[in-house]
C-alpha cells in the first residue's frame, strides 16, 4: 500500500437542473466514492436544484484514481433513483502541490483547466484552482452523465499531513 499523502475535503455546494425523478420533484442526495471510501451528503427533499453546502473527506493514496460522483433521489419505499453520475481527477490539484507556495498571495489562480473530449472528463466549464488563505481550493462544475440535464458544483481543499514524504510518480 502506497503511504497516505493526504486528505482532500470535497465542498458539495449546490445541484443545477438536476432531472424529476418523482412527481413531487426529486430529493437528492450525492455519493462520492474513492477506492473503499463512499461518503455522503443529507437529503433535500423536493427539489431539482437542490443547496448542500456539505463538506465530505476522502483520504488520498494514489492521486491518479478518479473519484466518482453519483446522484441519487432518495426514495422511501423503493430503491433510490439514479439522478447521474460524473468522475473527476485531482492530477492537476496535485500537481500543484509540489510548488513552493510560500510566497504566492491569496486569491492567485495557480492553473486554469479545461474541459476536454476525454470520457472520464465530465468538466461543464473552466475549473481554476486558486491560492485562498494558506489553501488550495479548485472549483469543480461537473456534468452529469447518463441523464438528460443536471450540473453539480464541487470545491475541492487539499490538507497536507505534516512529516509525510508524498510520491508523483503514477503521475508522469
Amino acid at each position: 500500500m502506497s503511504p497516505l499523502p493526504g486528505f482532500l475535503t470535497v465542498r458539495v455546494l449546490r445541484g443545477v437542473n438536476l432531472v424529476s425523478r418523482d412527481a413531487t420533484g426529486s430529493d437528492p442526495y450525492v455519493v462520492l466514492i474513492l477506492d473503499d471510501q463512499k461518503v455522503k451528503t443529507s437529503v433535500i427533499k423536493k427539489t431539482v436544484n437542490p443547496v448542500w453546502n456539505e463538506d465530505l473527506t476522502l483520504a488520498i493514496r494514489n492521486a491518479a484514481t478518479p473519484i466518482k460522483l453519483e446522484v441519487f433521489d432518495n426514495d422511501t419505499f423503493s430503491n433510490d433513483d439514479r439522478m447521474g453520475d460524473a468522475e473527476f481527477d485531482i492530477e492537476a490539484l496535485m500537481q500543484i502541490i509540489q510548488m513552493d507556495l510560500e510566497d504566492i498571495r491569496s486569491g492567485t489562480v495557480l492553473r486554469t483547466v479545461r474541459p476536454s473530449k476525454q470520457l472520464q472528463c465530465c468538466l461543464a466549464d473552466e475549473s481554476r484552482i486558486i491560492w485562498e488563505n494558506g489553501q488550495l481550493v479548485q472549483d469543480l462544475l461537473l456534468k452529469l452523465r447518463n441523464v438528460e440535464t443536471g450540473v453539480v458544483h464541487l470545491q475541492l481543499k487539499w490538507m497536507s499531513i505534516p512529516g509525510t514524504v508524498f510520491f508523483l510518480a503514477l503521475l508522469a
